[in-house]
């Protein structure tokens, strides 16, 4: 059984909420259902995507764990966005979270050193 997951965000301003998430994954979005959604393939079958939903905006919080976390956020870094919040668990895992224009939180998290 193949399994796709959607994981949604919802945000007040397409426009606005589109420029930071293309510098956050690195890209334009893989394909736009309509005019007030836009979808971001993560990895095969694990999709990320915003709506515009204002009455809900701001309230989203999101994992996505990586292999490389120190290369991934020196990506982001390229782009021109800082971590709001660096963490290191008890057992050595590490979060990098991010927070978008509406203030929904993006953790990027990674195996211990």
């Amino acid at each position: 059984m193949t399994v796709d997951l959607f994981a949604g965000v919802s945000v007040s301003d397409f426009a606005t909420a589109l420029a930071w998430y293309e510098k956050l994954l690195g890209g334009p979005p893989a394909f736009r259902p309509n005019d007030i959604e836009a979808v971001w393939e993560l990895a095969e079958h694990r999709f990320l995507y915003i709506e515009v939903r204002p009455a809900h905006a701001g309230h989203g919080r999101q994992t996505i764990f990586v292999d490389d976390l120190d290369s991934v956020v020196a990506g982001i870094a390229e782009r021109g966005l800082e971590p709001a919040n660096r963490e290191t668990y008890d057992n050595g895992v590490r979060k990098i979270t991010y927070v978008d224009p509406d203030g929904n939180e993006i953790g990027y998290g990674g195996a211990p050193l």
